[in-house]
């Protein structure tokens, strides 16, 4: 893909940081008022960093990028897959056993073993799961975990 490849992906990413941004934006406002840092925070930022690295990619393209193909491009396209996947699964399976699976099995399409592939995916997402909940008081979906 050429350069006019580059400029089409950076405008299609561009669009996506600004409904990724809006949707940040609709998120209810906590009880009790407005708040510094709140459930909007986090994917605020990140559509900002889309945003801007879109805009570069839009202005300054790679003259000679080579898109990959074959055996790489299948395997982005399975990472996107299991990506879409995990945003589905959220809410049901809870943070942590959709986490685990996700960072599993994209440390296991890496190269990983499929025992530490794992074992690193649910140590990621208790540890990411602890620091929201209790570190930073952003609960993230306790799925099939979740005791009440």
């Amino acid at each position: 893909m050429t350069a006019r490849g580059d400029r089409i992906l950076g405008l299609g990413l561009f669009v996506l940081a600004a409904a990724y941004g809006w949707a940040a934006q609709q998120w209810p406002e906590p009880f009790g008022g407005t708040e510094t840092v709140g459930p909007e925070t986090f994917p605020t930022l990140l559509a900002i960093v889309l945003a801007l690295s879109s805009v570069y990619l839009i202005v300054k393209p790679d003259p000679d990028a080579q898109w990959p193909m074959g055996r790489t491009a299948a395997e982005i396209l399975l990472s996107i897959a299991i990506l879409v996947a995990y945003a589905f699964l959220l809410e049901p399976l809870g943070f942590v056993i959709a986490t685990t699976l996700a960072v599993g099995t994209l440390c296991w399409r890496m190269g990983a073993r499929l025992r530490s592939a794992f074992v690193i995916g649910l140590i990621g997402a208790v540890v990411v799961f602890v620091l929201f909940n209790y570190g930073l008081e952003l609960s993230l979906p306790g799925g099939l975990l979740e005791f009440e």
